[in-house]
């Protein structure tokens, strides 16, 4: 397989074992996006003098959010090691991780890959999505800290909070409670990536740190109606409904859970920013601090795509997490981070993004 060493614009390659491809689920998080909407990079000057040719292995380095992230790492003159197409390195798999590591060298990892999914993907595949993230976080850490790798950024996430924490969750809260029961085993695999860095820290001196992002969206994000997160199924079924004339969308649950959501360029510049600054083993949530109603949410895509019909909620689906809502004091006053981009603005230009790409 092959692996790419991208340094603006410059791509040397790297082989890499060989496997037989990832089942698409899996491999959704490596598939390329095509096109941009982005607006001018936001990396500053001290972020270029700290970058310039780093070499950098990205996991999940042609995803969602991946994409960004190199596309940062790029622009402030680092070497991005990312794998392309479909012929990936299995990061399931040891051996193949301890090769990729071996052969490349970087002088970071941030640790993007993970199989994600929405509330129905979670209830569907509990026991898949708990074994893949816990072990490709496994092998990724052993393998950085065998291979001498200087600092480790790991991606959790929010749904390894506790169901009732209080709001906003803060990092404190984070051992107060079992997670909400349709994303536990993924939520607890992720939370375990914490526990592997903070004792690495403990026993090996090994730097890594975990930044824990709430609900991502963007230009690029999968639509999938099997795997795909609350926004970019919304906005599929508003376009795809006024498209077609319908007069009503279904939609899950009751409408009344709250979420926080971060637009994927706010969180990217977070993972760099944190890359560069913080050197703590504490989590640090990153979000958006704009909480809304998944009621509230719906009316806004609807209006910002156009879609008058009516809105039928199905309450036998389940709502997941009551509400969630970030307190991201310690991101402001760790490494001088907060989100920049408003709720109503992210959503306009993920929709504009969509109606490109999805309307040709």
């Amino acid at each position: 397989m092959t692996i790419a060493l991208a340094n603006q614009g410059c791509v040397r390659q790297f082989r890499v074992g060989t496997t037989d491809p990832l089942d698409r689920a899996t491999a959704n998080w490596l598939t390329p996006i095509a096109g941009s909407t982005s607006p001018k990079a936001r990396v500053n000057s001290s972020m270029n003098n700290y970058w310039r040719n780093l070499r950098v292995l990205v996991t999940g380095g042609s995803g969602f959010l991946g994409s960004w992230v190199t596309r940062r790492l790029q622009e402030a003159g680092a070497e991005c090691v990312i794998a392309r197409g479909c012929g990936v390195c299995d990061l399931r798999e040891q051996t193949q991780v301890m090769q990729l590591l071996q052969e490349t060298r970087p002088g970071i990892v941030i640790h993007l890959a993970a199989v994600v999914g929405g509330i129905g993907a979670n209830r569907k595949s509990p026991g898949r999505f708990f074994y893949e993230n816990a072990a490709m976080g496994l092998h990724l850490v052993e393998a950085a800290r065998r291979c001498g790798v200087q600092k480790f950024v790991g991606l959790g996430t929010v749904c390894s909070y506790p169901k009732l924490t209080p709001i906003p969750f803060r990092e404190e809260d984070f051992w107060d409670g079992y997670p909400e029961e349709t994303n536990a085993p993924y939520g607890l695999a992720k939370k375990m990536l914490l526990v592997h860095l903070q004792a690495y820290r403990q026993e090996y001196g090994f730097n890594g740190i975990y930044l824990m992002p709430v609900n991502l969206y963007g230009p690029g994000d999968s639509d999938d109606p099997e795997t795909s997160h609350v926004i970019p199924a919304l906005i599929r079924k508003c376009v795809e409904a006024k498209s077609a004339g319908k007069r009503s969308i279904d939609v899950w649950g009751t409408g009344l859970a709250t979420r926080e959501f971060l637009y994927v360029e706010d969180a990217a510049e977070a993972i760099l920013v944190a890359a560069e600054k913080y050197d703590k083993p504490d989590p640090v949530n990153l979000g958006s601090g704009q909480e809304i109603k998944i009621r509230d949410l719906v009316n806004l895509i609807g209006e910002l795509t156009g879609y008058e019909g009516e809105v039928l909620w199905d309450e036998s689906k389940p709502d997941g997490q009551p509400r969630r809502c970030l307190n991201t004091d310690r991101a402001w006053q760790e490494f001088s981070w907060r989100a920049k981009t408003p709720l109503r603005e992210g959503l306009r230009r993920t929709i504009d993004w969509y109606l490109e790409h999805h309307q040709r």
